[in-house]
C-alpha cells in the first residue's frame, strides 16, 4: 500500500458529499497555490473557487479562507429555500453565512441570511452559534451546507524566538509541507536540513510524524527552543544527511544557499542521492536550478511550482 493510500482519521476523506473551498491569495503565490490544490485535490482551479469530493480541513492551507460541505442546492433562491423548510437543527444553536461570491451587495446578502435562517426548524443564534451554515452563489445555482472558516495557524508562527531572514516564510512552508504529504496520516517524513524549524513546526502543529536533522550545530538548540515555544514536541538531532540510515516516505529538503551554507554540485549531488536512499518521495525547495543534478541522482520529477520571498525566488519541486 503506498502512503496515498494509507487511511486514518486525519485523511484527505472522499465520500459523496461535494465541498466548496474559497482561496485568496497574492498573485505572486498564484504557481505555489495551484501545485498545492493539485497535490490535495488531484486538480487546480483557474479562479479562487475549487469544488471536490476530497474534504480537508481548511486550516491546513494557508490560501483556503473557506469551506463548505453541501447538503442542499437548487437552481434558484426559492428552490433552495423550499428544500430549507425540510431542514432541521437539533441540539445545538446555529446561524446562517451569506458567503459573497462577486458584487453581491452588503443588504443582499443580509437579506438572503434572514430568509435562510426563518426556513430551518431550530434555534438561531446570531452571536455564538455552535454551528455554522452557508448559502453561496456558485456557477448559476445556489448551495446550502455546513461552513467551517479557515484559522491562519501559520500566521501564528510568525513570532519565533530564533529567525533567519532567508528562512522560508511560514505561509509557504506550510504549503510546502501539504504538497509533500497531502495524506498525513501514517506518514513518517524528514526534514534532514531543518535549519531552524520552519518546516517542522508546520508539520507538528498538522500532527505529522515528521523529524528534523542538519549538519549545524550551532543552530539546532534554537531550532528545539522554537519548536517548544509553540507547544511542540519533536526530534532533532545533529546529522549529515549523507549519514541518514532509517527509511522515511517522504524528504522535504530546503537545500542550503546562503553564505554560510554554499554547496558544489558535487555535494548537492551527494545529498540528493543521499535522499534516495532514504525516501521514496523528495520535495526539493531550491534557489538554484537542480533538474540535472535530480536526474543524475536517479528522481524523476512530477511536479513543481516557483515560490516568492521578498527577493528570493525559489522552486519547489516534487520527485519520486
Amino acid at each position: 500500500m503506498s502512503y496515498f493510500e494509507k487511511k486514518g482519521e486525519n485523511e484527505l476523506d472522499c465520500n459523496e458529499t461535494t465541498y466548496i473551498y474559497i482561496y485568496a491569495g497574492y498573485e505572486d503565490e498564484r504557481s505555489l497555490r495551484a501545485l498545492e490544490m493539485r497535490s490535495l485535490f488531484g486538480t487546480e482551479s483557474q479562479t479562487n473557487i475549487l469544488e471536490s469530493t476530497v474534504k480537508i480541513d481548511p486550516s491546513r492551507s494557508p490560501f483556503i479562507k473557506e469551506r463548505i460541505g453541501v447538503i442542499f442546492e437548487g437552481e434558484g433562491m426559492e428552490e433552495l429555500l423550499k428544500k430549507l423548510a425540510a431542514f432541521q437543527v437539533t441540539g445545538e444553536t446555529f446561524k446562517v453565512i451569506c458567503v459573497k461570491n462577486g458584487e453581491e451587495p452588503f443588504e443582499k446578502r443580509r437579506a438572503i441570511e434572514r430568509e435562510a435562517g426563518k426556513r430551518i426548524k431550530g434555534v438561531a443564534d446570531i452571536r455564538n452559534p455552535q454551528r455554522l451554515l452557508a448559502v453561496m452563489h456558485l456557477n448559476g445555482r445556489w448551495v446550502f451546507g455546513d461552513y467551517v472558516k479557515s484559522e491562519s495557524v501559520w500566521f501564528r508562527h510568525q513570532q519565533k524566538p530564533h529567525q533567519y531572514s532567508t528562512a522560508l516564510s511560514t505561509r509557504v512552508a506550510r504549503a510546502v509541507v501539504n504538497i509533500a504529504c497531502p495524506n498525513p496520516t501514517g506518514i513518517s517524513a524528514i526534514d534532514p536540513c531543518c535549519g531552524i524549524g520552519t518546516v517542522l513546526i508546520e508539520a507538528l502543529s498538522m500532527g505529522i510524524d515528521i523529524v528534523g536533522s542538519d549538519n549545524n550545530p550551532v543552530i539546532l538548540a534554537g531550532t528545539r527552543e522554537n519548536i517548544a515555544h509553540f507547544g511542540f514536541t519533536g526530534e532533532v538531532t545533529f546529522k549529515d544527511m549523507r549519514d541518514i540510515e532509517k527509511h522515511y516516505d517522504v524528504a522535504i529538503i530546503d537545500l542550503p544557499y546562503n553564505l554560510c551554507s554554499v554547496i558544489s554540485p558535487e555535494e548537492q549531488l551527494e545529498m540528493l542521492q543521499s535522499a534516495r536512499r532514504f525516501a521514496n518521495k523528495v520535495v526539493v525547495v531550491t534557489v538554484e536550478p537542480v533538474d540535472s543534478i535530480l536526474i543524475e541522482a536517479g528522481f524523476e520529477i512530477v511536479d513543481r511550482a516557483v515560490a516568492k520571498k521578498g527577493v528570493f525566488t525559489r522552486e519547489v519541486i516534487v520527485c519520486r
